[in-house]
């Protein structure tokens, strides 16, 4: 009990304070940040994606990429040439990018450990290509741009993301709704399949969970947060370029999910938002900076393997049981579902 209290508060600490940011940020004297914030909430449902194939089921990914350019090129041209609003782009984004997963993950889910690992690589390199070669449309490596778009508007009353302050609380509102989704899922009985089917695919099977469609929705759901920050990321930057599509970029977002913490629902924001802002300070001062990103990445895989959101509750849990160990008979509470086996154990099979 003691550790969901904290946890619940600090939960609801990290809402106030992202909900703060544009009022407090600025009274440093530097509105710099506010967007850094911004780009940390966007890239972390890169790597909740990863985070919901990895952690959940199993299953890593080298091609979140793919969905991430699909996604922006959705929000980008239907801004463009459809005349869409932030909404409509948004939408058109996340669903743009649901039916290239469902395409490519109808062959990739047959396949389980670094076969799927490759595969998701040879179809992200393969988009890649082709949006380099499709300059006319997708504008290759320079990208296409446009203008920052209304997204509300009553009468004479419009709200744009030309206002920092409108577009940082519009990422923030839609990054809070897609998480408390991504919550619902986990904790339906189709989250108790994905997580089912990563503890041991034969016995799932044998229970009668059709492992193939299991893998299958969690695919195209990934699929669907990958496009979704790819959306908000084109709206962010009023920008899309292929080069976002290589397979670098999911590799970043890999390790964020890995640092932060796969199996767990707010693992990646805060493996994103450690490794980013580590980046813009060190940055700032060394151009090397990567060494030391780098550097990090190793020793929490070694001393904390399930991540940031692990070693929390490794600490609530120890420190439960070191108040109730003179209670005769007394157990340490456990999470609301179990923890993700160590990134070597999850993509090593059942």
């Amino acid at each position: 009990m003691t550790t969901t209290i904290i946890s619940r508060a600090a939960l609801l600490l990290t809402m106030i304070a992202l909900a703060a940011v544009p009022v407090v940020i600025p009274m440093f004297g530097s509105s710099f940040w506010i967007d850094i914030i911004a780009e940390i909430l966007i890239w972390s449902l890169l790597a909740a994606s990863v985070n919901l194939l990895l952690g959940y089921v199993g299953l890593l990914s080298f091609g979140q990429a793919l969905y991430f350019g699909v996604g922006m090129y959705g929000a980008a041209l239907s801004v463009i040439h459809l005349g869409a609003g932030f909404w409509g782009g948004l939408a058109i984004g996340i669903v743009a990018a649901m039916i290239m997963a469902a395409i490519a993950g109808s062959v990739a889910v047959r396949l389980t450990w670094h076969y799927f690992a490759i595969i998701t690589v040879v179809f992200s390199l393969i988009l890649y290509f082709a949006a380099m070669s499709a300059k006319p449309l997708t504008g290759g490596d320079d990208g296409i741009s446009f203008s920052a778009v209304e997204v509300f508007g009553l009468g004479g009353y419009k709200l744009s993301l030309a206002d920092q302050n409108v577009q940082y609380y519009t990422i923030l509102i839609v990054v809070g709704a897609i998480y408390a989704l991504f919550s619902t899922i986990v904790r339906s009985p189709l989250g108790v399949r994905f997580m089912a089917v990563r503890e041991n695919d034969r016995r799932a099977a044998l229970v009668g969970i059709n492992v193939y469609l299991t893998r299958y929705v969690a695919f195209i759901l990934a699929g669907g947060l990958a496009g979704a920050s790819g959306a908000l990321f084109a709206f962010f930057g009023r920008y899309a370029s292929a080069s976002y599509m290589f397979y670098h970029v999911s590799g970043e977002a890999v390790v964020w999910a890995i640092v932060g913490g796969a199996g767990s629902l707010l693992g990646p924001l805060f493996g994103t938002g450690l490794l980013i802002i580590l980046r813009e300070i060190i940055s700032a001062f060394w151009e090397h900076y990567l060494f030391v990103v780098g550097a990090l990445t190793v020793l929490v895989v070694i001393f904390a393997p399930r991540g940031l959101a692990g070693a929390w509750s490794d600490g609530l849990n120890l420190l439960t049981k070191s108040k109730g160990s003179g209670d005769a008979g007394g157990t340490a509470p456990t999470d609301d579902h179990p923890p993700a086996k160590p990134v070597a154990d999850a993509t090593r099979g059942g």
